[in-house]
């Protein structure tokens, strides 16, 4: 059944390699459950209940995108959606939590809208190759920064922006010596290598107080004070139209990239066109729009399901492990959070124990820049430009909008332009127009 169902053989799988794909994946996300409540809760939000909308709404998503689209890509509240809601709407334009939730529903409405149109499977589709590439090797670069920051591996200093963070501390040599364990397992090809290199590295780090024991089981916290709270009326005033763009143009571009990556990864793109994008797409919004009801940020497709992929995962089966966690999460809060929990020191958060699973995916997804035409400029130039701004800007969606602005400038120039498909011109004026009026 499992196998008609998700296609295991079709896929050169099986379901103990899915398993541990989903529990990689999960694994390596988990920290959302943690990090979402601390950020929503400077808005006003309640702590408890923001953390099972998160899991509730995350699990939704992943199951839709198991059964519609058959994909091994997880789905989670977007880091980086939530600091925009929180520190620009609520904190700096004054705008209650509720209502901003109302405009996040409302993105989310008008990406449910345009999926059953196949405007955005169009828009993956308009991507060239190189940039399709490019894309995956950049975010590839992005979450290798941000394990190596959540290593403590490197760190911010004011002369050099990034520089070598103190290789002495614990929690850092806890991190070192994971990267070490699931470096050595995954040369030895030992299946499962990064979700036992993991668990080893969370065990190591119990006698050394680094990772923190707090209990098996404890009984979910009340999801009632962001239930439903949305306010989508106080949204539909004039002077939330950017910010509904804004939140739209976010979810659309870190999607389509994450998309993108993860299916380049995984084999999924054939002949330059991922199969099954329409309900990808529809997935990732059906998932924003039950994140807004539940009372939580954007829900969005996850680079970090590219650590499952590097472990095995195939099929949309690996997904269903996944979502089932996220719901078992809320019965299992301690052990999750001792796993995926984060080590605070010197005013930051280290990830000690999943962090060195992000380095080594980054190595794994460098491989497309091989496939990049580096003697064409037209094309060397966009790609080179779109892998470096996405650790460089810190955001999948800047350097998916330089490639863009750079590719289109180029083709123009050199009388290529019949190259260049009328959605990516679109969406360059788009970019240009979002740099001139909206930054």
């Amino acid at each position: 059944m499992l196998d008609r169902l998700f296609k295991l053989k079709e896929n050169s799988t099986s379901v103990s390699q899915e398993m541990i794909g989903g529990l990689t994946t999960f694994m390596t996300m988990a920290y959302i459950i943690f990090v979402q409540p601390a950020v929503l809760a400077a808005a006003g939000m309640d702590f408890g209940a923001v953390m099972v909308a998160t899991c509730v709404s995350s699990a939704v998503a992943i199951f839709f995108m198991a059964f519609l689209a058959n994909y091994p890509i997880a789905l989670a509240p977007a880091m980086g959606h939530n600091f925009f809601i929180v520190y620009t709407v609520c904190l700096t334009m004054g705008i209650p939590w509720q209502t901003a939730l109302g405009a996040n529903f409302i993105s989310g409405v008008i990406f449910i809208i345009l999926s059953f149109f196949g405007f955005r499977e169009s828009l993956v589709n308009s991507i060239p190759n190189c940039l399709k590439q490019a894309i995956a090797v950049g975010i590839g670069l992005f979450i290798a920064l941000i394990g190596f920051q959540w290593t403590g591996i490197v760190t911010y200093t004011p002369g050099t922006i990034v520089g070598l963070g103190d290789l002495h501390s614990p929690p850092v040599l806890l991190a070192i010596l994971g990267l070490f364990i699931i470096t050595i397992l995954y040369t030895l090809k030992v299946k499962g290598a990064i979700v036992i290199g993991i668990v080893a590295t969370a065990i190591i780090g119990i006698p050394l107080g680094i990772v923190k024991y707090y209990g098996v089981v404890s009984t979910p916290p009340s999801v009632l004070p962001t239930f439903l709270k949305l306010n989508v009326t106080a949204a539909f005033t004039l002077s939330l139209i950017p910010t509904i763009f804004i939140l739209f143009f976010l979810d659309l571009f870190d999607t389509v990239g994450t998309l993108i990556g993860v299916s380049e990864q995984a084999g999924f793109v054939k002949e330059g066109k991922l199969p099954r994008a329409r309900q990808a797409l529809l997935s990732d919004a059906i998932g924003t729009v039950t994140g807004t009801i539940m009372g939580t940020s954007t829900v969005t497709s996850y680079i970090e399901s590219s650590t499952g992929v590097a472990s095995g995962a195939r099929t949309g089966l690996a997904n269903i492990f996944t979502g089932i966690l996220f719901l078992i999460a809320l019965l299992f809060y301690p052990l999750v959070k001792m796993i995926g929990g984060g080590y605070g020191m010197d005013g930051s958060v280290l990830y000690p124990v999943t962090a060195p699973a992000l380095i080594i995916v980054g190595t794994l997804m460098m491989a497309g820049v091989t496939k990049i035409n580096w003697k064409d400029f037209t094309e060397a130039i966009p790609a080179f430009l779109t892998i470096v701004i996405m650790p460089y800007a810190y955001s999948i969606t800047e350097g998916i909008a330089v490639g863009f602005i750079f590719y289109t400038v180029l083709k123009l120039v050199t009388g290529k332009i019949r190259e260049v498909h009328p959605i990516l011109i679109v969406f360059t004026i788009l970019f240009v127009l979002r740099y001139i009026f909206l930054m």
